[in-house]
């Protein structure tokens, strides 16, 4: 095998596809992908809804994204609009969102991403649902941890004054659309407090003795996703929530095992509570997934950059302009 590529035999692999006049067969299924007819097997009920995975040549259909990815999740129409005041954080892949928005004229953190708050200052080192949870702990339930778990990219502990957490608060009273991007699930916490981390632990306070490290399962993501949902409903009726996850995988794990597995663990608990909330929910016509991290890792052929993390320009591009055409108006 040459390094970095899979040498085969090309032989081509079963696409199913039948000619369009032959004869139906009783003991089978039929259905168009791709611009012909396929086929599978009819012994087994497949339930009132079936949407076949596609196959590559589906890829170039016209609206493929909305058909093969978004199906299901996408709104009716647009609704965003530049008079929507939006709030939006979260792990490193929001910043793309936020700087598109921005670009589009639209009015995030109304139009002053210069306000002194957590959620904009250190937005990106949100990244977990304990993290996420806190902010609204705090702002709205006035619930502060007992100790710091809360610092700057430096290091150095974030303030948690009555000034920031009063902007906090009025930040989170105006917003009509949240955007919220969950990145990770692995976690460092304070063992006697039980509070998480925002990042890791400054090289120069950690205490094996007092702070510990694990893996947040589907119920606790699916539990603090659940709580920032309730809060916003108490304050916010209205608001249009839109969680997403991000497709940028863990760049070192603390776990024995390999990173590529470990970010999959990581993931699937993150995607699987979402899933979860968006179920427990499905009748608020509010709330909203956007499938970004699904559109980079398993629709765009070889999304990522070099560094096998980040996506490259044109693949954050197709995913913003999917957004656009599908929640903005304008």
């Amino acid at each position: 095998m040459t390094k970095g590529r899979i040498i085969g035999n090309n032989r081509p692999t079963k696409d199913f596809a039948v000619a369009e006049d032959e004869s139906e067969k009783p003991h089978l299924l039929y259905y168009q992908m791709a611009g012909k007819k396929r086929r599978a097997h009819g012994s087994w009920y497949r339930g009132a809804t079936t949407n076949y995975h596609p196959m590559r040549e589906s890829l170039d259909e016209p609206g493929a994204v909305e058909k093969y990815v978004g199906h299901g999740w996408f709104p009716e129409k647009p609704f965003i609009t530049r008079d929507h005041y939006i709030t939006a954080f979260g792990s490193c892949f929001a910043a793309e969102v936020t700087k598109f928005l921005l670009r589009k004229g639209y009015n995030v953190f109304g139009d002053d991403i210069g306000l002194n708050a957590h959620i904009i200052r250190s937005g990106e080192g949100i990244v977990n649902s304990a993290a996420l949870r806190q902010q609204f702990d705090w702002a709205i339930g006035g619930h502060s941890p007992e100790e710091s778990v809360w610092q700057n990219p430096d290091g150095t502990d974030a303030e948690m004054s009555p000034d920031i957490r009063e902007t906090t608060r009025d930040i989170f009273r105006k917003t009509e659309v949240f955007i919220f991007t969950l990145g990770l699930s692995e976690v460092w916490y304070d063992k006697i407090t039980g509070d998480v981390f925002w990042r890791a632990i400054p090289n120069q306070r950690f205490d094996p003795e007092r702070h510990g490290f694990r893996v947040m399962g589907v119920e606790e993501n699916r539990r603090n996703l659940t709580n920032v949902y309730r809060t916003i409903r108490e304050f916010r009726p209205d608001a249009e929530i839109i969680f997403t996850l991000s497709p940028v995988p863990l760049a070192a794990t603390f776990r024995p095992v390999s990173c590529i597995t470990a970010n999959s663990v990581s993931k699937a608990s993150l995607r699987m509570a979402i899933d979860e909330v968006m179920r427990e929910f499905g009748e608020d016509p509010h709330l909203h997934y956007f499938p970004s991290y699904e559109i980079i890792t398993a629709f765009l052929p070889d999304a990522m950059g070099v560094d096998l993390r980040h996506p490259r320009p044109e693949a954050v591009n197709f995913v913003m302009r999917t957004f656009k055409r599908n929640f903005l108006c304008g």
